[in-house]
């Protein structure tokens, strides 16, 4: 499969079967969201496995999106690792550094024939303090990861896109 028809055949997965994830395919995303470039190379984010009886319970207080999956994958960024912009040193690159990792781990993930759902419904805040993670750590997103139930579909505006010339502007 090429990257476009990956792209083109992922879809943010709404309903999870209870199959296990394999090891072997949750390290292999996991090795590839390493590779992950980064702002100046800081490699500010982390990412927190939550597949625990207590973790999931935590994930599911925090959101309603957790969707059956049996993993969720919570990323967040260390402020003291993460490039900070020149003239404004009270902007991170965190977010965006999260972003392109976790970015990695939904198409490894595809081609490791799992699902996953980004998901940014939850208070940030409330997910560091539930799982206790370092004052100097910013939860980004949630990604439940898992596999699919039978007869998920892509939600209907899924192939809705914009025009191309609605989102790139020529300066």
């Amino acid at each position: 499969m090429t990257f476009e028809e990956m792209a083109r055949a992922r879809y943010s997965v709404k309903k999870f079967s209870d199959k296990p994830v394999e090891e072997e395919k949750l390290s292999k995303v996991l090795e590839v969201a390493n590779l992950a470039p980064t702002a100046k190379n800081a490699q500010s984010a982390r990412i927190y496995v939550l597949r625990s009886e207590e973790a999931m319970d935590k994930a599911k207080e925090l959101t309603p999106c957790v969707y059956g999956a049996p993993v969720v994958l919570m990323f967040a960024y260390n402020r003291k690792e993460a490039f900070r912009y020149p003239d404004e040193m009270e902007i991170y690159s965190g977010a965006e550094d999260c972003s392109i990792v976790a970015t990695h781990v939904m198409f490894e993930a595809k081609e490791q024939g799992l699902d996953t759902c980004w998901v940014n419904f939850f208070s940030p805040t409330k997910a560091k303090a539930a799982f206790r993670l370092p004052e100097e750590e910013e939860v980004v997103l949630l990604m439940p990861i898992g596999y699919a139930a039978e007869g998920t579909v892509p939600l209907p505006n899924h192939s809705a896109k914009k025009a191309l010339s609605d989102i790139v502007k020529e300066l």
